[in-house]
C-alpha cells in the first residue's frame, strides 16, 4: 500500500491522482474511512472544478458498478468529487448488456484500470428475488433483473445460508466481478483490477470481497 495514499488527507486538488490500480483503491479506501469518521474533505467540488472538466474532458480513476440505490452513492461514500469517479448504477447493480457495455466503454475508452462491483446491505432488489416466485411473472422488464439474480439466490439457499439476503449479496458480488473478468474485450487489458465490495448502510463502511 503506497504510504502517500494511507497516510495524507485527501486535500481536494492537491490530493494526487491515482495512476495505477492499486493506488486508485487505496484513494477510494482512504476515502471511504473519511466518511465512516465524518470527516470528509468534499474535494473536486468547486466552481473551478466544474469549469475544468467542462473544458478538458473527464478523466476519472476509478470505475464502480454499483446499486441505483439512494442510499449507495458512490461519490459520497468514497469522499470523491466532480470527474473523479465513472460510476455504472442500476438495481441490484445487475449487469445487462448496456451496463456491461459501459464498463467496457470506462475501461476501453477512458482508460480506467480499477472497476469495483460494490453491494450493499438491505438491497431492495435482492429482497425481491427472494421473495420472487415464477421470476416471469414479474411485470415489465423486471424478469430480466430477478432472473439474473436468480443464480446467487439459489446458490444461497443451497449451500444452507442462515442470512439468505447476504449470502446472496456476497455472491452476485462476486458473479458480478467475474462477468467482467471475463469479458471477451477486456480479458486483454494489462493490469486490470477487478474487485468487488459490500457497503454497509448503518456503518458507513466498505469491505472488500477480493
Amino acid at each position: 500500500m503506497p504510504e502517500r495514499f494511507s497516510l495524507l488527507p485527501l486535500l481536494g486538488r492537491k490530493y494526487p491522482h491515482p495512476t495505477t490500480a492499486a493506488e486508485a483503491l487505496e484513494r477510494l479506501l482512504a476515502g471511504n474511512r473519511n466518511f465512516v469518521a465524518g470527516r470528509r474533505q468534499h474535494p473536486h467540488e468547486s466552481q473551478r472544478r466544474r469549469a475544468f472538466i467542462a473544458e478538458q474532458g473527464q478523466h476519472p480513476f476509478a470505475l464502480v458498478v454499483a446499486c441505483s440505490d439512494s442510499r449507495e452513492a458512490p461519490e459520497v461514500l468514497f469522499d470523491c468529487g466532480l470527474g473523479d469517479l465513472f460510476a455504472v448504477r442500476t438495481a441490484g447493480q445487475v449487469l445487462g448488456q448496456t451496463a456491461l457495455a459501459s464498463v467496457e466503454f470506462g475501461v476501453l475508452h477512458l482508460g480506467l484500470r480499477l472497476v469495483v462491483v460494490l453491494g450493499h446491505s438491505q438491497c431492495g432488489a435482492i429482497q425481491a428475488a427472494l421473495q420472487a416466485g415464477d421470476v416471469q411473472d414479474a411485470p415489465g422488464h423486471l424478469p430480466a433483473l430477478l432472473a439474473t439474480l436468480r443464480p446467487s439466490v439459489e446458490a444461497a439457499r443451497a449451500a444452507g445460508e442462515s442470512d439468505l439476503a447476504e449470502g446472496t449479496l456476497r455472491r452476485h458480488v462476486l458473479a458480478t466481478v467475474q462477468t467482467i473478468r471475463e469479458a471477451e474485450v477486456l480479458r486483454g487489458v494489462p493490469d486490470l483490477l477487478v474487485v468487488g465490495g459490500r457497503y454497509d448502510l448503518a456503518s458507513g463502511a466498505v469491505e472488500l470481497l477480493t
